[in-house]
């Protein structure tokens, strides 16, 4: 297993793993993402600022995730627990259905931890949606606090619910004994 950067080629698995994540969470009843979100653009856009990066095991991508220092509009009216200049942003974290309960989504999360320490971050914020309550306990028991409601009204009417933690709080020396890697 490695997690890495993905590119341009990569755009065909990875719009597949997040078109079946969407299916899978309509099948649930959790109307998180759509037809609209998250689309192959949206990919390449992440993937064109480096953003994007991917889980294989093998030539399969299992997963994605985005970190991003881009802070969403609809994240500046919320009331933070650090100030807004050295934020890493998690979006897009997935996982392919047929991967999902292994563990993939919780190596991303420490990779994305760790990213954050060994770059100098004050904190990781993210969101997730309200409906889906298997993402906030998720989140919750990776020691994120909940925080405020925020809107997309083009992917739902119910709220995503912003979450952050503070970077010392991450406990470096776990990921490492996880053997988590990484790779350029």
């Amino acid at each position: 297993m490695v997690i890495k950067k993905a590119a341009n080629p990569d755009i065909e698995q990875l719009f597949s793993v997040v078109k079946s994540c969407g299916i899978h969470l309509i099948e649930q009843g959790i109307f998180q993402w759509n037809e609209e979100y998250p689309s192959k653009e949206i990919l390449l856009e992440d993937i064109k600022l480096q953003q994007l990066w991917k889980l294989e095991t093998g030539n399969t991508i299992v997963g994605l995730i985005v970190l991003t220092e881009f802070e969403e509009s609809a994240y500046r009216q919320v009331k933070w627990l650090t100030e807004s200049d050295r934020n890493i942003y998690i979006h897009r974290l997935a996982v392919a259905p047929k991967f999902q309960g292994k563990g993939y989504a919780q190596k991303l999360m420490d990779f994305a931890e760790k990213y954050a320490k060994e770059n100098g971050y004050s904190s990781i914020r993210l969101d997730t949606f309200s409906q889906n309550k298997r993402n906030q306990h998720f989140y919750e028991q990776r020691n994120y606090v909940k925080l405020e409601s925020i809107y997309f009204p083009n992917q739902s009417e119910f709220p995503f619910y912003c979450y952050e933690m503070l970077i010392n709080n991450i406990d470096i020396s776990r990921n490492n004994r996880l053997g988590i890697t990484s790779g350029q």
